[in-house]
């Protein structure tokens, strides 16, 4: 991190700090935002943002500082350059510092290849990287959980769950299935998912995630691609009060032989025949075959929406968790004694990131079953230790809203980690305020097809809200200007990454994965092959950076990407739509994109934008998401179209601001 700014930034930083230690816990928090906005007024950009946090005198305590003791550097930008400079051995001492375990070791980490798109890590090795999850003491809380409405705390051993784990994998063989076969996941994040996607990963077969809250279509449609032979589902969930049926749109999907975990002791209704219940499945000794294999062999199948209207099916492959772990390790320093909670789905990536993130690091998973943006979530959050909390912007800005930590502090929290859609400084800062600015929030972003993150933050970095402090480690990156330059300080560009690195997806179950990630990539500074990620990044001064959005027509919506085409498909539905456009657009003072639609009606209709607007919210509710929302109706004449036809989304973007900016 660089230092070199004026002295007003560095007063500015020395009274935040001293305001921090001797004031800021006997004030409600409006008096300290007004004192951040007051303290920090007129910061010039070369200055960089704000100091909130500055790593403590524990520093050397952190996985990262250990691990730069043994790699023999003396900086994290060192070790950063040497991640890049000699990838097989960062990734070789990777490998050992986890504990990452073969049944066949590889002659060589990375195989030399004069392409970087398709390397080939530990050639001739055999794995299985469920076994990798056990290497914690069998006593050592593997999994706490609460669910909804209850009190208690639930806690299961790593030697419990491992148990768990090993009936699912003898059970899915006694019951037909065979390994490689693809067994889809459709379920909240409880212990029984946990048990199940580890069990699947255990037999030898690949996990197929799909998010809770997508429609029998949606699931119908994921469970096609992915050529799913088998499903793990429940009855019914409850959230927020409300019970949600699971197994009767799994049904309606057309759903393969089905696993049926009841939520209470009975099932709500009875099955299909040839589906069975979770306790005809794991009605066993436990005594399953020790598969292992090939490393490249898939895992999980995870959906990513891109801009074909059409999700895309990333594969992960044994090496993939390895990605998510070394983040989790170095980055979010995740160690054994850390309960490590994160609000999310095992349908979209963070949900098996968290399992070897925290599994992998020989830490505990907190999991609450039910609604998170509430009190029992926050109450949750203190009573299970939680020293480690995982976070997207619009759950922060609900506990915020709703006071869900009126007069809490989490005593226990040392780390807050973000991800999923760009954040508000101000609610962020309010969040560290409920640790009394002792927990630091790393800004994580990356994506499905990397298996963590590409750019994020660390404990040996000071950390200002809503911006990040390094590209991540073992990934290098270029960010490119629109007129093809690489970003100075102060300028923004988009960002490729530069290939290779273990967690980078190769293949695609239904897409060309060169022209989705290659085709058409500008070349990097010293001439190397990029490959396309399509985030838009700002370097700023002093080190950090600022993510400004997406480059292509995806948009994060509640923390889920999803495809522009994907929604219009959707809501062209309408009678009254004779086409429409879905752009994402980004508040001016930061925070979730919100969802925009510009509508052309049909002939002859009449369309009143909040009608309109309800109808639609009702559409992505069936047919999607139930967290959808569209924010704003447009109605116009014609949407704007280049001399090709193609749709100019960015154009609708530019005037949506302009017009808000009037």
């Amino acid at each position: 991190m660089k230092d070199n700014c004026s002295e007003k930034a560095i007063e500015q930083d020395q009274a935040w700090d001293q305001f921090v230690r001797n004031t800021s816990s006997e004030i409600g928090f409006d008096d300290q935002w007004e004192f951040f906005e007051t303290n920090f007024e007129g910061r010039p950009e070369t200055d960089g943002p704000p100091i909130i946090w500055s790593p403590d005198l524990e520093r050397d305590r952190t996985n990262l500082a250990r691990f730069m003791e043994l790699a023999g550097v003396d900086s994290y930008q060192h070790l950063h350059e040497q991640s890049c400079n000699d990838r097989a051995g960062f990734w070789k001492a990777v490998v050992v510092r986890l504990g990452i375990q073969f049944d066949k070791e590889s002659d060589s980490v990375l195989s030399d290849t004069d392409d970087p798109k398709n390397p080939e890590w530990f050639a001739g090795a055999a794995m299985n990287i469920a076994d990798s999850c056990f290497s914690a003491p069998s006593d050592r809380p593997a999994v706490v959980t609460r669910k909804e409405g209850l009190n208690e705390l639930a806690v299961t051993t790593y030697g419990q769950l491992e148990e768990q784990v090993n009936r699912v994998a003898k059970g899915l063989t006694d019951h037909g299935f065979s390994v490689g076969d693809r067994i889809a996941l459709y379920m909240p994040m409880t212990l029984e998912c946990v048990v199940a996607y580890l069990g699947i990963i255990r037999a030898g077969c690949c996990a197929v995630s799909i998010a809770d809250s997508f429609s029998s279509e949606e699931l119908g449609k994921r469970l096609e691609l992915a050529g799913a032979k088998g499903l793990v589902t429940v009855d019914t969930q409850t959230r927020g009060g409300k019970k949600l049926p699971m197994y009767s749109k799994a049904v309606e999907a057309g759903a393969p032989k089905a696993v049926v975990i009841p939520e209470g002791s009975e099932l709500s209704d009875s099955l299909r025949e040839g589906d069975l219940t979770w306790q005809q499945l794991v009605d066993n000794d436990g005594n399953c075959e020790k598969i292992t294999g090939d490393p490249y062999q898939p895992v999980n199948i995870l959906f990513s929406s891109g801009t074909t209207g059409t999700p895309k099916a990333i594969p992960w492959n044994h090496l993939t968790p390895i990605k998510a772990a070394m983040d989790g390790h170095l980055h979010q320093d995740i160690r054994p004694d850390d309960i490590v909670a994160w609000p999310t789905n095992i349908g979209w990536m963070m949900g098996p990131w968290l399992i070897f993130a925290s599994l992998i690091n020989k830490a505990t998973i907190a999991l609450f079953e039910g609604n998170p943006g509430g009190r029992e979530f926050t109450d949750f959050v203190e009573d299970a230790n939680v020293s480690i909390l995982g976070v997207v912007p619009a759950l922060v800005k609900a506990w915020k809203t709703n006071d869900s930590m009126k007069s809490k502090r989490w005593s226990s929290m040392r780390v807050f980690s973000s991800t999923g859609e760009p954040s508000n400084s101000k609610d962020y800062l309010w969040l560290m305020s409920r640790t009394d600015y002792q927990a630091p929030v790393i800004e994580y972003l990356g994506g499905t097809e990397i298996g963590g993150g590409h750019i994020t933050g660390t404990l040996l970095h000071p950390a200002s809200p809503s911006t990040f402090t390094t590209i991540a480690l073992g990934i290098d990156s270029a960010i490119v200007t629109d007129d093809g330059g690489f970003a100075s300080e102060n300028e923004a560009g988009e960002l490729f990454l530069i290939p290779p690195s273990i967690g980078l997806s190769q293949t695609l179950l239904n897409a060309n994965h060169d022209d989705v990630y290659y085709r058409g990539c500008p070349v990097g500074p010293e001439g190397e092959i990029l490959r396309r990620h399509g985030d838009q990044i700002r370097r700023l001064s002093r080190g950090f950076y600022k993510v400004e959005g997406r480059m292509d027509d995806a948009m994060n919506l509640g923390g889920i990407k999803i495809g522009s085409l994907e929604l219009e498909r959707v809501l062209e539905i309408h009678p009254d739509i004779g086409e429409c456009a879905a752009v994402g657009i980004a508040p001016a003072n930061g925070g979730a994109q919100q969802l925009v639609v510009y509508v052309v009606p049909s002939t002859g209709a009449d369309v009143q934008p909040e009608q309109m607007k309800a109808d639609m919210d009702g559409q992505l509710s069936r047919s999607l998401n139930p967290l959808f929302r569209v924010s704003e109706v447009i109605v116009m004449d014609q949407l704007p179209r280049t001399a090709s036809n193609k749709l100019m989304r960015r154009k609708l973007q530019e005037a949506f601001k302009k017009s808000v900016d009037r």
